[in-house]
C-alpha cells in the first residue's frame, strides 16, 4: 500500500487572496470544477501541466514562527534574479540573500502572508555553472 500526495494545503487569513497571488507567481488556474470565489475559506489551484494542487484553507490564527515546509521555486523561462525581481514587484517580501559571487545560492522571500519560499536558479543557469 502507499499513498501520494492528493495536494499540499497552506493555512491563512485569506484564503481567495493567498490563492490568487500564488497563481501569478506560479501560474495556476482554479479548479475548473470549483472556481475560487472571495467568500470561500478554502481555495484551490492548480499546475495546468502536472495538475499538482495547492490549497489555502482560511484559519483564524496568524503565522507566528518560521514554516518548516517552503516552496523552492526554480524559474522556467528567466533566470533566477528576473524571478525574483517579477515576484518582489508582485508583493513578496525579501527575507534574505544567499546569493554568491559564482552564481549559485538562492533567495528567500515571504509571499503576503509571510510564508517562507526560495527561489533558486534555473535549470540553464545551473547547466553553465562548471
Amino acid at each position: 500500500m502507499t499513498s501520494r500526495i492528493s495536494e499540499t494545503t497552506i493555512d491563512c487569513h485569506d484564503a481567495f487572496a493567498l490563492a490568487t497571488w500564488w497563481k501569478q507567481v506560479l501560474n495556476y488556474t482554479d479548479d475548473p470544477a470549483d472556481p475560487n470565489q472571495p467568500d470561500h475559506t478554502d481555495c484551490i489551484i492548480v499546475d495546468p501541466a502536472s495538475s499538482q494542487r495547492l490549497l489555502f484553507q482560511q484559519v483564524p490564527e496568524v503565522k507566528q514562527t518560521k514554516n518548516r515546509i517552503h516552496f523552492d521555486l526554480r524559474p522556467t523561462d528567466c533566470r533566477r534574479d528576473a524571478e525574483v525581481e517579477r515576484v518582489l514587484a508582485l508583493g513578496a517580501t525579501q527575507l534574505g540573500d544567499h546569493r554568491n559571487p559564482d552564481g549559485t545560492g538562492w533567495v528567500t522571500l515571504a509571499d503576503p502572508e509571510g510564508n517562507e519560499f526560495c527561489i533558486v536558479r534555473s535549470d540553464d543557469e545551473r547547466s553553465r555553472t562548471t
